[in-house]
């Protein structure tokens, strides 16, 4: 049997009085796509900020090849250089160029030799047809470029799993496409990845597993993405996926 490569155990987390995750538990495989689909603050964004140790737990246990994930460990950092995240705002520093704001973290962190790593910096911006942007600031690209750039950063961190936050919800709709294309040309390529999304025909195209997420609890789990749109089991997950119809 296939490890797991993540594993979340009895997790809990509440802000206050309020519950955010009751009782979350998932496992994700090497190479596998999950997306996690859901209404707005029933804890999908919190979950991925769980796994690497953004946010204080108040219960249970997040590894990641067998290893806890917890942010008061003593290798926190290295730990969180195995989980790429990519956020919706792109965070990325307007002071430093593209290639700049790439290799920041691979010099710095990693410590990684500055040849190689732009090298390898400038073969994934070919990739996303971004090399010729190389030396332009954040401030010249668009929305779904600078996306692209940040999916770029992630991946020459060398991470074991993706964790990709709405990564399409600040984008105007003709540059959607361009970033969705770039994540199923990594799924195609074998990344592991857990996607929050809220575009429904990306979430059918690449996820190997649906996870619907509601209250904090998973509702409804698919391996079948296809079955689970056109005939959702519960009431819950049908409902939500009528709010779509109209597209």
């Amino acid at each position: 049997m296939e490890q797991a490569l993540l594993k979340i155990n009895h997790l809990h987390k509440t802000y206050g009085d309020q519950v955010i995750l009751k009782d979350f538990n998932l496992e994700v495989n090497k190479g596998e796509v999950v997306v996690i689909i859901g209404p707005s603050g029933c804890g999908k964004s919190t979950l991925l900020r769980c796994i690497n140790a953004l946010e204080d737990i108040q219960g249970g246990e997040v590894l990641l090849d067998n290893e806890p994930v917890r942010k008061e460990n003593k290798n926190i950092s290295k730990m969180r250089q195995k989980i790429g995240m990519v956020f919706q705002s792109y965070d990325l520093f307007p002071h430093k160029t593209i290639l700049e704001n790439i290799l920041l973290a691979p010099i710095k962190v990693q410590k990684r030799n500055r040849s190689e790593a732009e090298q390898e910096a400038l073969e994934l911006l070919k990739k996303v047809g971004l090399a010729d942007r190389r030396d332009d600031y954040p401030r010249q690209l668009s929305g779904g470029q600078k996306q692209r750039v940040a999916i770029v950063r992630a991946l020459c961190m060398h991470p074991e799993i993706l964790l990709l936050d709405e990564i399409t919800a600040a984008l105007d709709p003709e540059m959607v496409r361009e970033v969705l294309e770039v994540v199923l040309s990594l799924a195609r390529a074998g990344s592991t990845m857990l996607i929050v999304t809220h575009e429904m025909a990306f979430a059918k195209a690449i996820a190997d597993r649906i996870l619907f997420l509601d209250n904090g609890e998973i509702v409804e789990e698919s391996n079948q993405p296809k079955d689970f749109f056109k005939q959702p089991v519960t009431d819950r997950a049908k409902a939500f996926l009528k709010t779509f119809d109209y597209e």
